[in-house]
């Protein structure tokens, strides 16, 4: 029974990682880098500081990630992929505005 079992996963992973791979799969690996790589650039950066922070590298790693997984979405034609990144891109780029704005803000008033 185990080994039917050890069989069967091992027949899973393989079709998964192996039968399933092609460009549009290594588009979607290269999205899911650049999101993981925010979470990594956000963690360094609040251990520094010794507290909570989103760096500007958070918001373009986000930005980035979003629209590469955003096209892979298109791309395999999954509805709740495309409406959940297609949201979330736009929400980091308003992000994003809001820091360079504030940035502008304290630029100007130092002046």
């Amino acid at each position: 029974m185990l080994a039917d079992l050890s069989h069967q996963v091992g027949g899973y992973l393989y079709n998964v990682f192996v039968l399933k791979l092609s460009w549009v799969v290594l588009v979607g690996f290269a999205g899911q880098f650049m999101f993981t790589m925010r979470f990594v650039v956000q963690w360094i950066a609040s251990e520094r500081a010794r507290k909570s922070v989103f760096p500007v590298a958070f918001w373009f790693f986000s930005i980035g990630g979003g629209l590469i997984s955003f096209g892979y979405a298109l791309t395999i034609r999954d509805p709740v992929f495309i409406l959940g990144q297609g949201f979330g891109v736009f929400v980091y780029a308003r992000n994003l505005y809001f820091v360079y704005r504030e940035r502008r803000a304290i630029r100007l008033s130092a002046a």
